[in-house]
């Protein structure tokens, strides 16, 4: 994978990937109550789609890493491996969500009645991805493939998810800021997850073209 591929590819899945969590974040707040299953799994399916994007970004962005600074491999491995995990672990609360829903026999909250969710999309997503945009901030500091507000920007995001983290001992209404499934600790983390990773995809997209034109990235401003 030469570099301007790996950039094009980083971009388009960041650009993706945050299209679908833009879109899937606010349907968690159409209706008051048990919304109905339509919702739930229209949400739900979007999501994965954002997940599976998110995939691809994360594994395209340790291959641009690697062609860009062979002696920081090992950052960009770890922020693919964090970015998998953190993936990972929100898949299987979509999963046992919807999994939830389609066995109702009635309309239900998966927010509030799936219990096994509340700790997987709070304070283990947080950490996860706390240690996720600490790597790719690193990567993009030490290498300088990026402009330097992605990283810095990265780091900052980092450190809002770990106050998150304690999150699981304030209870579990959604309609509390803080709380274990509180709308702070995971609607409005995704929202800002969102748009931070359409403004990097942008970024890394529009960086391949200068790339091509220059052969070098000169990106550091």
């Amino acid at each position: 994978m030469n570099e301007t591929f790996a950039r094009r590819l980083t971009g388009l899945a960041g650009i993706a990937a945050a299209a679908a969590l833009i879109v899937e974040v606010p349907l968690y707040f159409v209706y008051s109550g048990p919304p109905p299953d339509a919702n739930v799994l229209s949400r739900l399916l979007i999501g994965i789609v954002a997940l599976a994007l998110m995939v691809v970004f994360v594994t395209a962005f340790r291959e641009l890493v690697r062609g860009v600074s062979p002696a920081h491999e090992w950052v960009g491995s770890m922020a693919s491996a964090t970015g998998l995990v953190y993936a990972t672990i929100t898949l299987v609360s979509m999963g046992l969500e919807a999994g939830a829903v389609i066995a109702a026999d009635r309309p239900i909250d998966p927010t509030v009645d799936v219990s096994g969710t509340y700790i997987l999309y709070g304070s283990i997503s947080r950490i996860m991805l706390a240690l996720f945009l600490t790597a790719f901030g690193h990567a993009v500091s030490r290498t300088r493939l990026l402009p330097r507000w992605t990283g810095r920007s990265a780091y900052v995001l980092a450190g809002i998810n770990l106050a998150f983290v304690p999150s699981l001992f304030f209870g579990n209404t959604p309609a509390n800021f803080y709380a274990a499934n509180g709308w702070g600790t995971t609607a409005l983390m995704g929202a800002l997850l969102s748009y931070w990773l359409l403004a990097v995809g942008v970024s890394v997209h529009r960086s391949a073209g200068r790339v091509a034109q220059t052969g070098s990235p000169a990106l550091q401003h």
